[in-house]
C-alpha cells in the first residue's frame, strides 16, 4: 500500500511540474509575443457560439505608446494603486478584502493585482477554488520575474474582456467611444477602467449608479498614481 501511496505521489508530482513548466513557456512566450487568444477570450467565444455560432471576438492589439495614458492611469487607479511597488501582490489590499468580506458574510471584493487577474486572464478561468488561485499565484511570480511592469500593463489592457466578445482597450474604445485607444480622454478612462470588474454586464447598462460612481472615483484619484513608462 505504502509503495502504491509513494508512487501516486510521484506521478503526481511529475505531471504538477510538467504543468508548471507549460505555464512558464507561455510566460516566457508572451513576454516578447503578444497574446492573439487567451483563456478567457476561449471561455468567451464559448459563450458567444451558444447563440450565435459564427460570432467572432472583436480584439485588436494596440502597443503600449498607442495606449492613452489616460487609460493607463485610470486601470491602475481603479485596480492596482500600488502596482509599481510590489511583487505582484498587495498585501494590505488582499488584508482589507479579506475582513471586508467577512464583514459582509459573502465575496464583495477581491484584492487581487493587475499581474493576479493577467495571469488569470492568460492561462486560467473566472472559478475562486483554491487550487485555481494557487495556480494564479504561481503564475503572478513567473510573471513579477520575468516581464517589466510595463509589459504587464501592456498586456493587461490588450486582453482583459470589457463586454460580451469584446477584448482590450482598442476594441472597448472603439465599441463604447468610437475612438482609438490612444485618443482617449480622462473621462472616457475613468468610464472604461470601471466597467471592468463586471464588463458585461456594464456593457447594456451604461448609466447605472454604481458605475458612475466608481467612474468619478477613479476620475478623482488619476493623477495619484505611477504609471510605467
Amino acid at each position: 500500500m505504502g509503495r502504491w501511496l509513494w508512487r501516486g505521489g510521484l506521478v503526481v508530482a511529475i505531471l504538477t511540474l510538467y504543468l508548471q513548466l507549460g505555464y512558464l513557456a507561455g510566460v516566457l512566450w508572451w513576454g516578447s509575443f503578444n497574446p492573439s487568444n487567451t483563456a478567457f477570450m476561449e471561455a468567451g467565444m464559448e459563450r458567444l457560439h451558444e447563440k450565435k455560432p459564427d460570432a467572432e471576438l472583436r480584439h485588436q492589439w494596440v502597443d503600449y505608446s498607442r495606449i492613452s495614458m489616460q487609460l493607463k492611469r485610470a486601470a491602475i487607479a481603479a485596480e492596482d494603486s500600488k502596482f509599481l511597488e510590489h511583487d505582484g501582490f498587495d498585501w494590505e489590499g488582499i488584508e482589507k478584502a479579506v475582513e471586508k468580506n467577512l464583514k459582509k458574510g459573502r465575496i464583495v471584493a477581491g484584492g487581487s493585482t493587475i499581474s493576479q487577474q493577467l495571469s488569470k486572464n492568460l492561462f486560467l478561468s473566472a472559478s475562486k477554488n483554491p487550487f485555481r488561485k494557487l495556480q494564479e499565484a504561481v503564475i503572478t511570480v513567473m510573471i513579477e520575474t520575468l516581464w517589466s511592469k510595463r509589459r504587464i500593463l501592456e498586456v493587461y489592457l490588450n486582453v482583459i474582456e470589457w463586454g460580451n466578445g469584446i477584448y482590450g482597450a482598442e476594441a472597448a474604445s472603439r465599441r463604447y467611444f468610437k475612438t482609438s485607444a490612444a485618443a482617449l480622454g480622462h473621462d472616457q478612462a475613468a468610464h472604461l477602467a470601471a466597467m471592468i470588474p463586471n464588463p458585461r454586464y456594464y456593457e447594456t447598462h451604461r448609466g447605472a449608479g454604481g458605475l458612475l460612481k466608481r467612474q468619478g472615483i477613479i476620475g478623482a484619484r488619476m493623477n495619484q498614481v505611477a504609471v510605467p513608462r
